[in-house]
């Protein structure tokens, strides 16, 4: 396949206007000139120049250089769906920059980000700079250290054509998508709207958890519990789990009454116990989406916090008056470490915790289907700069993350946790029991990185079969079956990557794109659907059943993976894709009325004509308008009140608003003369210990309880977020 059949370089105009480009830049090398190296962040520029010396010029291209055009498709659907690009209009000073410095050296080396972005980045800054990508011009490295940067420089490679044509892919795929559909929910729904191909899969599967939640019924049941005293005093509880030697339903209670009754009544006897060891493994290292779903359910960081504080861990931060990369990059799918990595953290770990730490040969782990395997794991970039050492560094998120990332990868290297568990079986009559209990005999890699679920040891008494126990007290507890959980950034990310939908580097924007277009909204750490987002997507599973479809979008990110590995062309994908999207495009816009959202009428009586004003849709959300439109254009934003008074101003009510990244917070309606703000939605009472309002809040157990809202409390620890 031809680059050029390919990669459109601007040769000749498509999907603009006739215009000509400025003419093509002919670089004129200069022989005594430095060797110019072109990186894609200032803070990375500035590491790789300190290691590579004077010889070296490293400049940034602030990311890309050259794009699809804004205001027009920019794709010749009719020629090979061949992209048009131009310069990036606001990097023109860069790009001149980069040009006199390109003139001024001998050579240049592109060394933009080790992945299909960067290769396309490079690619593109070949063409501005006249670097041919055919010649050894590109450089990658995983880590920012002087050994990693001297073996990239010595060991330069042409520009990977295949992988710049799967990014090519994916920006055509998702501009096709976005400049053809969005006119169709401007034209039915209303304008604004815009739709993307991952993201609607992604809104798809949150607003079907809904459904899920709306259809669920929940069901009674019962559990009953016993606590037992063995002959020498000690106690211990049991959970009753057979009835004549079937597995046991309570669901009334009146039957756990009963069995109660009975079981208050009847001896019980040690009829088995059964003494087990288990041994459990480390996880694997950090890769993108597990590193995004720890610092969801760890720190409290959003996926795009998370990167953002991951990417400055990789580029470099000054330490003791030497800029050092932490972590490697954090853009990876696979779980494989370094050999010699594996050997230094052996070393390590022997020296700081004991030879019974190291495994006898190093823990290897396997990685997901779709993994590429391109890169390293994410891990630190070496163990000479512990978490405790560079902190005085560091700000306080910054600390958070790479801790995470230090314990992650060093518990990957270390010996499994064993436990000693044992299992009782207690038979009263007709009655089965169970006790079960474990104690750690040897912490190994749990020393360093303790799992996120319940670890409480649970160790029971010194009991043996035969023995006759003294019953002491029942419990029955009344239970209800519970719906399946909305998802949260973590058991979202999770489950796209069990689908196969979106690559690592895409999670993040998928998030926050979704959010942004009011399709979804946090609520308690949970994505809950709008009432937009149920439109959008109920119009696009009607007349876009494939596009929309989970298993063709997961059939799409497996056909960038061939483009990548050379298996097949950019051509054909997107003629597969597009045949399949135009045939539903064309019935959607011949069979699809224009949707009508009932108008619902609130209170709220207008000022300027005394009408009652209506509820509307826009793409912001809901707001109040006028019903009188066009003769009165009167708007208003809607004031969410939860019925309590600000108990800061005295004055105002507290409101529920939404933040600039679309997450619920409450604040006083007066603000900003009063800048209460709280992200858990408070109670009328008030903390017996300080006086400050109580609010709501979910613990480890999904149950709720009500808390101080003072983060000093002496009383208790607060709720806040981080």
């Amino acid at each position: 396949m031809s680059i050029k059949r390919t990669i459109s370089i601007g040769d000749k105009k498509r999907g603009g206007s006739k215009r000509d480009e400025a003419p093509k830049f002919v670089r004129r090398p200069n022989p005594k000139g430095k060797h110019l190296v072109v990186v894609e962040s200032p803070a990375k520029a500035k590491t790789i120049e300190k290691i590579l010396g004077k010889d070296y010029k490293v400049m940034a291209s602030m990311g890309h250089l050259r794009d699809l055009p804004q205001n027009s498709l920019g794709v010749d659907i009719d020629d090979g769906f061949t992209p048009y690009y131009v310069n990036v209009p606001n990097r023109k000073q860069v790009i001149e920059d980069l040009r006199a410095e390109a003139n001024r050296s001998q050579d240049v080396l592109l060394a933009t980000d080790p992945d299909r972005e960067g290769e396309a980045i490079s690619f593109h800054l070949a063409h501005l700079l006249d670097v041919p990508v055919e010649q050894d011009v590109r450089i990658t490295f995983h880590e920012i250290t002087p050994h990693a940067i001297t073996h990239a420089v010595a060991n330069p490679r042409a520009v990977n054509i295949a992988q710049v044509n799967a990014q090519q892919a994916r920006r055509v795929l998702d501009r096709v998508v976005g400049y053809k559909l969005s006119p169709l929910l401007w034209k039915k729904i209303f304008r604004g709207l815009s739709a993307g191909r991952v993201q609607s899969v992604a809104v798809r599967l949150i607003c079907e958890r809904e459904e899920e939640i709306n259809a669920f019924e929940p069901k009674e049941y019962w559990s009953i519990e016993v606590d037992y005293a063995t002959a020498a005093g000690e106690t211990f509880r049991a959970k009753l789990h057979t009835y004549q030697d079937k597995p046991v339903e309570i669901g009334t209670e009146e039957h756990a009454r009963k069995a109660g009754e009975e079981l208050r009544h009847l001896s019980a006897t040690v009829t088995q116990v059964k003494r087990s060891q288990k041994r459990r493994k480390p996880q694997a290292p950090f890769t993108t989406s597990t590193l995004q779903q720890d610092s969801v359910n760890r720190l409290n960081f959003a996926a795009r916090k998370t990167m953002m504080i991951a990417q400055q861990l990789y580029e470099g931060l000054d330490i003791r008056g030497a800029h050092v990369g932490l972590i490697t990059y954090m853009r990876t799918d696979s779980t494989r470490i370094a050999t010699e990595m594996q050997e230094e953290a052996a070393k390590y770990i022997r020296q700081k915790f004991g030879a019974e730490f190291v495994p006898e040969t190093p823990n290897h782990y396997a990685g997901q289907s779709q993994s590429q395997d391109a890169h390293e794991a994410i891990r630190p970039t070496s163990l000479q700069h512990h978490p405790d050492d560079v902190a005085p560094f560091l700000t306080k998120d910054q600390l958070k993350l790479y801790t995470l990332i230090w314990n992650r990868f060093l518990a990957s290297q270390m010996t499994p946790q064993v436990s000693k568990n044992v299992t009782a079986v207690i038979t009263a009559g007709d009655y089965g029991l169970r006790a079960v209990g474990s104690q750690i005999v040897f912490p190994g890699f749990s020393i360093v990185y303790l799992a996120k679920e319940k670890t409480d040891e649970n160790i029971l008494p010194d009991i043996n079969q035969d023995d006759v126990l003294k019953q002491k007290k029942v419990l029955t507890k009344q239970h209800f079956t519970q719906p399946p959980a909305r998802y949260t950034e973590a058991t979202l990310i999770k489950l796209l990557e069990e689908k196969g939908i979106g690559r690592p580097s895409t999670y993040a924007p998928i998030l926050d794109t979704i959010q942004k277009r009011n399709y979804v909204q946090k609520r308690d750490k949970s994505f809950v659907p709008t009432e937009l987002g149920f439109i959008v997507v109920d119009l696009l599973k009607k007349f876009f059943h494939k596009i929309i479809d989970v298993r063709f979008t997961s059939k799409m990110e497996e056909e960038l993976d061939k483009i990548a590995e050379g298996e097949l062309t950019y051509e054909q994908l997107m003629e597969e894709f597009y045949r399949v999207f135009i045939k539903e495009l064309q019935t959607a816009e011949s069979q699809l009325d224009k949707v009508k959202i009932a108008q619902e009428e609130s209170d709220v009586v207008c000022e300027k004509c005394g009408a009652k004003m209506v509820y509307k849709l826009g793409r912001y959300g809901k707001f109040l308008a006028c019903p009188n439109f066009p003769d009165c254009k009167n708007t208003k934003a809607i004031v969410d009140k939860i019925g309590i008074s600000c108990p800061k101003c005295k004055e105002g009510d507290i409101v529920r608003r939404k933040s600039k990244r679309g997450r619920i917070f409450y604040g006083c309606s007066r603000y900003p003369e009063c800048d209460l703000a709280l992200w858990n939605e408070p109670v009328d009472q008030f903390c017996p210990t300080c006086g400050s309002i109580m609010m709501k809040k979910k613990n480890k157990s999904r149950e709720e309880e009500i808390i101080c809202s003072n983060r000093e409390c002496p009383g208790k620890d607060s709720a806040h977020e981080q």
